[in-house]
């Protein structure tokens, strides 16, 4: 285990003879690409910041985290990517990742649990401690790949995470969709948190036609009485 707090854990990443824990039936720290590994443990900020940290010790760092993001500038990574790679590296236990992930106090520190479950939990347990991030609407600052900055929100990087196969620098491993976990009876049917306001919406579409029926119907009685008064009165001036 002492190769964990290595600062740039190259023992770990050398597979030949690796007997360490797996995900996915791979070493974790090869869930991110070469040329992102090797950015991240040449880091000024991986050497220096992550040295010697534990699944405790972390979140201190996370704590102190102002942005997300993958690599910007000349590749250069980012403190959040360091500190995914550091927790692929320390594979927290489980109650530990959703201790992270469901504090409020500290909103980057819940996106990297977010990113560290995302790449590492089997797909169900994605969709179902990810999916109720998606009420979360905490703003979130983002460094983007030409070292600019971009505002983005929590259920977004979430929704991110859960649609695409690729963010903050980093190759995501293909989620089935949630409908084929739907029929395979391993995903319950998720019910939006906006249900009850979108069957609202449907109901008023549905009387609103019958409404503007009920209108017609009433201006083409209106008009037919005054026609019918104009008829009268024209028969009787001819009458007298």
């Amino acid at each position: 285990m002492a190769t964990y707090h290595q600062p740039d854990a190259k023992r770990m990443l050398d597979n030949r003879g690796y007997t360490g824990p797996t995900i996915h039936s791979t070493n974790p720290l090869h869930l991110l690409e070469t040329p992102v590994r090797d950015r991240i443990t040449e880091s000024y900020y991986w050497k220096e910041q992550c040295f010697a940290l534990s699944a405790s010790t972390v979140c201190d760092k996370a704590a102190n985290l102002t942005y997300i993001g993958g690599t910007y500038g000349q590749q250069k990574p980012t403190p959040f990517l360091c500190l995914l790679f550091k927790m692929l590296q320390l594979l927290p236990e489980r109650e530990i990742v959703l201790l992270y992930l469901r504090q409020t106090e500290f909103k980057y520190l819940s996106a990297l649990a977010a990113f560290f479950i995302r790449l590492t939990w089997e797909a169900k347990e994605c969709f179902e401690v990810l999916e109720p991030m998606l009420g979360d609407f905490r703003k979130l600052r983002r460094r983007t790949r030409e070292g600019g900055w971009r505002i983005t929100w929590m259920d977004q990087f979430v929704d991110d995470l859960l649609v695409k196969d690729r963010v903050c620098a980093t190759s995501l491993r293909k989620l089935p969709s949630r409908m084929i976990l739907e029929d395979l009876g391993r995903l319950e049917v998720r019910v939006s948190p906006l249900g009850d306001e979108i069957d609202e919406i449907d109901r008023d579409e549905e009387e609103e036609p019958r409404d503007r029926g009920s209108e017609e119907s009433d201006v083409e009685e209106i008009n037919g009485h005054s026609n019918g008064h104009a008829v009268n009165g024209e028969t009787s001036e001819v009458s007298e």
